[in-house]
């Protein structure tokens, strides 16, 4: 019983395992604090752009089939 064993807390060391008969120490609790975001402003659409917005689509033509 000893380096080898792995329910010793000797074994445990050696491995480098946590288990039952080698318990961590417990940890401060974590507190997360949550931070606000900021709002980006809203920026203006240039001219141009609104302009292309506001055009109808061009209509589409149709064809007609000619009859023999």
């Amino acid at each position: 019983m000893g380096k080898g064993d792995k329910k010793t807390t000797k074994g445990k060391r050696s491995m480098g395992s946590y288990g039952k008969t080698r318990k961590r120490k417990a940890d401060a609790p974590i507190i997360v604090v949550k931070k606000e975001k900021k709002e980006k402003p809203v920026k203006a659409e240039p001219k141009a752009k609104a302009v292309a917005a506001t055009k109808k689509p061009a209509a589409k033509k149709t064809t007609t089939k000619k009859s023999e």
